[in-house]
């Protein structure tokens, strides 16, 4: 049907570009409000699957969770019996702003055909980094961002003899990857740019990760640039070298980080932010452009902290910008109002969280601060299990504001980070956290909750920076 009769006959076509998280909620939700003869819904997905979890990709690999399709929320099948027109292994490559059609391609024939749209979701995702050096995509390389990806490095861990991994980036899929093939009986090394892994933190807090690491027996060599990926006779890659040294590989994941995928975008005029993003209003429709949303990791969104614009690929920003946008073309209303910035991983039995400013964020946005840290433990001490955990607090000068918090410990660590994140929300003090009501009993936490102890100390300091 042509975008003249879908009008003509009263029923709208959605469509959206990219089958994941952001995509498919959008499409989902949609759907739930409008049946198919209001509202035509056409997804495009150049890949093999859909509504899929990448984040659980590094578990899959290491062998806790036992296959592929436990990572699948959704299948292409059960999308379309919902009446989502899914079409599979079809990349668009191009938008039409003007003329409101996309084009595109069939992957496997490369036929192209355009498509017209009353409405228009890119959720095209973020692309990961990978450095243009010598080797860097020779068999052996690979990256972890789809399904796909996963299949192809487990093919190769299945066929690769040696047992000797390098894991290139220390972010949070470098330590996952790392976890994933120390698990799998590899021994690995990991090679990182910055001076400490997990520059999602502070570096004092990112020590505590890599003497973990250490602990584990991972090789970490920090402050390191990686120059080439020097390959064998067979062509396979056979090392990873430095400007100081090779690090001997079997196998090499790269894990330095991703980008939003906006070069769609970017050739269809649609603006784009500091970080390469899409720009939405609250509602996630792309700015200037009435029909057109956007949402996922090609999106960059508020942060509530600073008031600035961030790019934060996660599943859990997709997902919600997915319903937000399905409920807007649906003919509702629904907004998104932004982040905080909280993230939570573990690497073996050591959890990692942030939420909030690192002390350089908060530098960049033109803040004063205190900070404060306290070594506390997950339990009461006299309680078996009880685990030691590192709380770091950012205030603002003067006004005790919150701005951030990072923890590094074992079990019971990581998801304390939400305390803070609904305290962030709330644009609570850091004296006003002393006094929150949160639950006690020996086995659950001390009498004053490491968090809260870290609360105490920021007011402290914020009360001495006034005097």
């Amino acid at each position: 049907m042509s975008m003249s009769g879908a009008r003509e006959s009263g029923r709208r076509r959605l469509v959206v570009i990219g089958g994941d998280a952001a995509g498919m909620s959008a499409a989902s939700q949609a759907r739930r409000l409008k049946d198919p003869g209001e509202l035509e819904i056409v997804a495009f997905e150049r890949g093999h699957f859909t509504s899929y979890s990448a984040c659980g990709i590094p578990y899959w690999v290491g062998g806790e969770v036992s296959g592929r399709d436990r990572l699948i929320a959704r299948t292409p099948e059960e999308h379309r019996a919902r009446g989502i027109d899914l079409r599979l292994r079809t990349e668009v490559t191009g938008i039409d702003v003007a003329g409101g059609r996309v084009r595109a391609r069939d992957v496997d024939s490369g036929d192209e055909s355009w498509t017209p749209y009353d409405q228009l979701v890119i959720a095209t995702g973020a692309r990961p980094l990978r450095p243009d050096l010598p080797g860097v995509d020779a068999p052996g390389v690979h990256g972890v961002q789809t399904l796909d990806d996963g299949e192809a490095l487990l093919a190769t861990l299945a066929r690769t003899r040696g047992r000797r991994a390098v894991v290139v980036g220390a972010g949070y899929i470098g330590v996952e990857m790392a976890e994933a093939l120390i698990r799998r009986g590899y021994e690995v090394t990991v090679v990182n740019r910055a001076e400490e892994p997990m520059s999602t933190l502070d570096p004092d807090m990112g020590r505590l990760v890599r003497e973990a690491m250490e602990g584990m027996g991972i090789t970490m060599v920090n402050g390191a640039e990686v120059t080439a990926l020097p390959t064998g006779d067979d062509g396979r890659v056979r090392a990873v070298a430095t400007r100081d040294a090779e690090f001997p590989a079997d196998v090499v994941v790269l894990g330095i980080g991703v980008r939003p995928q906006t070069s769609l975008a970017a050739a269809a005029g649609l603006p784009l932010g500091g970080h390469g993003g899409l720009l939405t209003d609250r509602a996630m429709r792309v700015r200037g452009h009435e029909n057109i949303w956007a949402g996922g990791d090609c999106v960059e969104v508020l942060d509530l902290v600073t008031g600035q614009e961030r790019h934060i690929p996660l599943g859990t920003h997709a997902n919600k910008h997915g319903q937000v946008i399905g409920t807007n073309v649906g003919g509702g209303y629904a907004t998104f109002p932004g982040v905080v910035g909280t993230a939570v991983s573990k690497v073996c039995d050591l959890e990692i969280a942030r939420t909030g400013l690192r002390e350089k964020d908060a530098r960049r946005a033109g803040l004063r601060f205190v900070t404060a840290t306290i070594e506390s433990t997950s339990r009461a001490g006299y309680y078996p299990g009880a685990s030691p955990m590192t709380v770091k607090m950012l205030a603002e000068h003067r006004t005790g504001r919150l701005l951030g918090v990072q923890i590094v410990g074992r079990e019971g660590a990581g998801k304390r980070v939400d305390i803070a994140a609904v305290a962030l929300t709330a644009g609570m003090t850091a004296e006003q956290m002393t006094a929150l009501d949160l639950g006690y009993a020996p086995p659950f936490s001390p009498v004053w909750d490491p968090v809260l102890v870290a609360a105490r100390k920021a007011t402290a300091k914020v009360r001495e920076a006034g005097a």
